[in-house]
């Protein structure tokens, strides 16, 4: 796909087993605005390769729009070919390298997954990527599920491995010099608001939002919120408060 100047390309880019689903508020938001693709990392087991078939999906300038494992293959677009990306979302997502005992602990789901089954992950996994509050929120829960449900342990496996290698990029971030939206959860466990605070003010152009009663999940748990500032950063509010007074007038 070639982007063109009426209509820019903006690629979603999902986290860890995640696939289109979690980016349903964002694409209708987005669409009567710009091309919107979602990429697919079912296949790949490192960064670099998603980020690669990443760029391979559209000919000429991107806006990257990452979530948590998607943001981190964002930012490896940027180093693989910075001149291609215009703009650059970030959401709950982190820059650090493997920690120590991570691998341990991320075995452990791994291990589950391929003996009790990816339904065993998904309950074992999601609630903690939620606010405290919505752990037992199954309007939320049950589509997270499914969407687990739908990928495999080979997949979990693939991703996992994917995360373990991942570079540490905070020596990378003054070298971003695209428009950046730093975007977060306030109550995410997982990728915590001082970590995106930190991010953003080594970024040269970013802007820093805040979700409010939010946890890691924000495209679902508060994807009005997510959605409103994508088109607010994008310059694409205007447009779409002009096209709701034309209909309000219609009416």
């Amino acid at each position: 796909m070639t982007a063109t100047n009426e209509r820019p390309a903006i690629l979603l880019l999902p986290g860890l087993l995640c696939d289109a689903s979690v980016w349903t508020a964002q694409i209708e938001a987005l669409s009567p605005h710009a091309h919107v693709l979602v990429a697919d990392f079912s296949r790949h087991d490192s960064l670099d390769s998603m980020a690669r078939s990443a760029l391979a999906m559209v000919q000429g300038p991107i806006i990257a729009v990452g979530h948590s494992m998607g943001a981190r293959v964002a930012m490896e677009m940027v180093h693989l070919a910075p001149e291609r990306i215009a703009k650059l979302a970030l959401i709950d997502t982190g820059v650090d390298s493997r920690k120590d005992g991570e691998e341990a602990k991320r075995q452990v789901l791994v291990d589950l997954a391929f003996n009790e089954g990816m339904g065993a992950l998904a309950d074992r996994w999601l609630p903690p990527m939620l606010h405290a509050d919505r752990v037992g929120d199954q309007a939320i829960l049950a589509p997270l599920k499914e969407m687990v449900m739908r990928a495999t342990p080979e997949q979990h496996q693939r991703q996992i491995r994917a995360l373990l290698d991942r570079p540490n990029l905070v020596p990378r971030l003054a070298s971003i010099t695209c428009p950046t939206l730093v975007m977060v959860g306030r109550q995410d466990r997982w990728s915590p608001l001082a970590q995106h605070e930190e991010m953003a003010a080594h970024i040269p152009d970013a802007e820093l939002v805040v979700i409010e009663d939010s946890g890691h999940m924000t495209l679902l748990e508060q994807p009005e919120q997510v959605s409103d500032a994508l088109l607010r950063w994008l310059g694409f509010e205007n447009k779409l408060a002009g096209t709701r007074g034309a209909a309000a007038m219609e009416k």
